[in-house]
């Protein structure tokens, strides 16, 4: 396993099942970008660890911060964008990761007008 990669443990009867951040961070985006008004995702705080593909996502012991970062198609309602975002990332990593999601962050950081 690559040592600079952080992971999340489910321990099992069996052993362990480690799912790394970056797993993560693409269920989290691919949630995201399927909703109806989402432009696309946005690159979040080059640099930092986790932040690729619009998605940085903090661990806490066994539940997650999500924060996407991403555009909006021109003449969507925001607020709703941003809600179904959250309902989509949360479905998405309860049902894939098997962990919960403490909160989801949307920050909205453009208009798309094509």
């Amino acid at each position: 396993m690559n040592e600079n990669k952080e992971y999340i443990t489910h321990p099992e009867e069996m052993g362990s099942i480690l799912i790394s951040e970056e797993v993560l961070s693409a269920i989290a985006a691919s949630a995201a970008s399927e909703i109806e008004g989402v432009a696309g995702l946005m690159g979040a705080s080059a640099g930092k660890k986790g932040s690729g593909r619009g998605v940085k996502i903090t661990l806490d012991g066994d539940r997650a911060v999500v924060d996407v970062y991403l555009m909006v198609n021109y003449g969507q309602p925001i607020p709703e964008v941003a809600e179904k975002v959250q309902s989509a990332v949360v479905s998405s990593m309860e049902a894939m990761a098997g962990f919960s999601v403490a909160e989801v962050n949307v920050h909205v950081g453009g208009v798309s007008f094509a």
